[in-house]
């Protein structure tokens, strides 16, 4: 499938800004967004987009954005990922992530597989690997995890691998909810639930342990609804933002009784963690 890519220019170009971009166009046929140091980029399957729609939502916002969009052909994107993108990671000198394709690397207590595509999740961004290291000190044996913003499933997949009971992974995205399937069964996975959408979709079933790997906005805003199905006694752990948004995000915990319990820095990313009592 060819895939449009609409790459965004912001100004002013900060991580605030950029976060609400990505917010307002999640609700679009975006299947997936990526940064570089001067754009946001997102793709969307095909090539009939409404670039009306996309020009009306940012014209709206409070800060200038211009757009500039190309075709993507179809490709291999094993090929494109094994050539400029996915190296074999060891992670917590304990967890591999490798592809399909990786032939070199050395064996490690834990190994997951992803079959790289469109989606991102590799494990190589800093707040996925801020959270499986969490994830690889924690007793998990037995216990239910929610994975909010799941992508490509490495997190839920390797709660999974430590014990987890079951986990449900949860993401807005279609590839998101796709790879995390594909790659669940690629690693011979099958207590993962999936499925496609955002908070709306949490009901009465709770959780002792919650993952959020999204975006600040998104999560000071979804924020009740995760503590509303973690369950006493439970553990949060929120990542996708700057060390510097940690008073925002403390805030707003706080003020639904949830009790710091610490958190992790690697290039001024962070994972926040948090008890309910």
């Amino acid at each position: 499938m060819n895939y449009t890519k609409i790459s965004f220019k912001l100004n002013p170009d900060n991580q605030e800004n950029r976060e609400i971009l990505i917010a307002v166009l999640s609700d679009l046929a975006f299947e997936s967004f990526d940064e570089s140091e001067d754009f946001v980029m997102g793709y969307v399957p095909g090539e009939s987009v409404n670039l009306q729609e996309i020009k009306d939502i940012t014209t709206a916002l409070p800060f200038s954005v211009d757009t500039d969009n190309e075709v993507i052909p179809d490709q291999n994107w094993n090929e494109v990922w094994e050539k400029n993108y996915f190296k074999p990671l060891l992670i917590g000198n304990r967890c591999l992530v490798r592809a399909p394709f990786h032939t070199e690397y050395e064996p490690a207590e834990f190994e997951l597989v992803i079959e790289p595509k469109m989606a991102f999740g590799t494990g190589n961004h800093e707040t996925t690997t801020l959270v499986a290291e969490q994830i690889l000190k924690m007793e998990l044996e037995g216990k239910t995890v929610l994975d909010m913003g799941c992508g490509t499933g490495i997190l839920g997949m390797l709660a999974s691998l430590k014990g987890a009971k079951s986990v449900t992974a949860i993401d807005i995205d279609t590839w998101s909810f796709e790879s995390t399937v594909e790659n669940s069964r690629l690693n011979n996975i099958f207590n993962i639930e999936a499925k496609l959408g955002d908070a709306g979709l949490l009901g009465a079933e709770t959780y002792e342990i919650i993952f959020a790997n999204i975006q600040k906005n998104v999560i000071i805003k979804d924020l009740p609804a995760y503590e509303k199905v973690l369950q006493s006694g439970g553990n949060i752990y929120l990542s996708g933002f700057y060390a510097q948004d940690m008073p925002d995000i403390k805030r707003k915990a706080e003020s639904l009784g949830l009790i710091e319990t610490g958190y992790q820095e690697k290039n001024n990313w962070v994972v926040y963690s948090f008890k309910k009592p």
